[in-house]
């Protein structure tokens, strides 16, 4: 890890006003709670960071794209929030939400799902494909999978009648004969279990929630509570996405060179750190050969202690729900690698943080490798991030 604790004047700081024509050949992904704010406040350095990023008309000079594991809205509602806090124009295409993803799990959008979580959750159920739902209001109809968009207002009430779908294989109106072995499909999003808004400590995040809702089955039915896919940050499924998204914002800004390093922004080691860093262990297995088929279990190793168990439970990569873009898969999908940057403003607390301690904070199904958490970079701010990208780069 590169300590970044302070920065003199460079060419960086020199008036926007003054941009050369190069074309940059990287992208950046951006958390967005703990990284530029904390709940409703902008943080400190965020609009001076952005102010780097975009010519004086607002637009990007760097590909952008922002990857937050938020689940209580759809993208364009939170594009239109950054937009109106940064003052610069964000499209919906650079806003990755925690259950974007599933957008490509189209074996269940026919299926009557019960969908749990806050905010507009039928809107956000059929922007993602989704054509039969219930929320938990009303789920009298038979249930054929579990959607977990992130965690609900009232914990208590949500716990009881998932698992009383889960017990009854999704009929809860009829009497428990025994526990099922192998229960409903079950997709969630988000497995963070803590994250930072206003407050001086963090809050708890769906990965709580997650954890309840898995020792409360275990405890009741007897048999451990499995996971069909687990989308959002720190899995694999989302980078791919965000690397897509970054080549296709370049392409947009007229910039004609594939991008070839990503640089992720976060301020939560077990989610972004880990994620950026399992990502970039991908990106070094990839073969240029293999961009225009299905993704394979390549990285599939990284993602879970049980390499046996990848074929048939692994949650956290799910192949047959991502396809490569058939047309152009290689200018699309050319990173060659993804360096992980750590803010100290939001779940990170550097006189807190013990990277010897054995906490782990990640969801149970992920592999517990402390080195995955180690960031490439740790600076202040997002603005001190902005700045050793440009000098890395020399994008001036």
């Amino acid at each position: 890890m590169l300590k970044i604790p302070f920065w003199k004047r460079s060419l960086a700081d020199l008036s926007t006003n003054n941009y050369n024509l190069k074309e940059p050949h990287f992208g950046l992904l951006f958390d967005i709670d703990g990284v530029l704010t904390r709940g409703r406040k902008l943080l400190p350095y965020t609009r001076d960071a952005f102010r780097k990023l975009v010519t004086t008309s607002g637009q990007f000079r760097v590909p952008t794209v922002f990857v937050t594991n938020a689940g209580n809205e759809l993208r364009s509602s939170k594009a239109a929030k950054l937009s109106q806090i940064l003052g610069i124009p964000v499209s919906p295409e650079q806003v990755i939400m925690s259950h974007s993803p599933l957008k490509m799990y189209s074996e269940f959008h026919k299926k009557h799902c019960l969908i749990s979580g806050q905010g507009p959750i039928a809107d956000i159920a059929k922007n993602l494909g989704f054509t039969k739902h219930s929320p938990f209001r009303d789920y009298f109809l038979p249930i054929e999978a579990v959607v977990l968009f992130g965690e609900p207002v009232r914990w208590e009430t949500c716990l009881q009648l998932i698992i009383d779908v889960l017990m009854t294989n999704g009929n809860p109106s009829s009497p428990i004969i025994r526990p099922p072995v192998s229960h409903l499909p079950i997709l969630a999003s988000n497995a963070d279990l803590l994250w930072m808004a206003e407050a001086a400590l963090p809050r708890f995040g769906h990965g709580s929630f997650m954890y309840c809702l898995e020792n409360l089955y275990k405890k009741i039915s007897g048999h451990p509570l499995q996971y069909t896919a687990i989308v959002g940050k720190p899995s694999e499924i989302t980078y791919y996405h965000a690397e897509y998204l970054i080549s296709r914002h370049a392409y947009e800004l007229g910039y004609k060179q594939p991008i070839k390093r990503i640089y992720a922004v976060g301020d939560n080691p077990d989610t972004d750190i880990f994620g950026a860093n399992v990502y970039n262990r991908y990106l070094q297995t990839r073969a240029l050969s293999k961009l225009k088929q299905v993704v394979t279990q390549t990285a599939a190793v990284s993602l879970t202690a049980n390499s046996t168990r990848i074929l048939d439970t692994n949650a956290w990569t799910h192949s047959n729900a991502v396809e490569l873009v058939a047309n152009d898969a290689e200018h699309y999908y050319s990173a060659e690698n993804i360096q992980s940057i750590l803010v100290c403003t939001g779940v990170y607390n550097q006189e807190a943080y013990d990277e010897t301690s054995s906490i782990n904070h990640g969801h149970r199904d992920m592999i517990i490798d402390p080195e995955l958490k180690k960031p490439k970079y740790t600076v202040e701010h997002v603005l001190d991030a902005v700045k050793l990208v440009y000098d890395i780069e020399q994008f001036h």
